[in-house]
């Protein structure tokens, strides 16, 4: 789920400094539950592919 996720920002899918999806959204279409969705996304941040406007959501940063 990881893997793909980062693909998608890597790849364009999710373009820089669009919204990635929400922790509900991912865990709904990974089937998975959502603190795992959470873990995923915690991790695209602190690989530097995302940024959280705290309060808005978390985007895509920018190259």
């Amino acid at each position: 789920m990881y893997e793909t996720l980062r693909t998608r920002v890597e790849d364009g899918t999710y373009p820089a400094d669009s919204r990635v999806p929400s922790i509900v959204q991912v865990a709904e279409e990974f089937n998975v539950a959502q603190v795992t969705a959470q873990k995923a996304l915690k991790a695209l941040r602190a690989e530097g592919y995302t940024y959280t406007e705290p309060g808005i959501g978390s985007f895509v940063r920018g190259k």
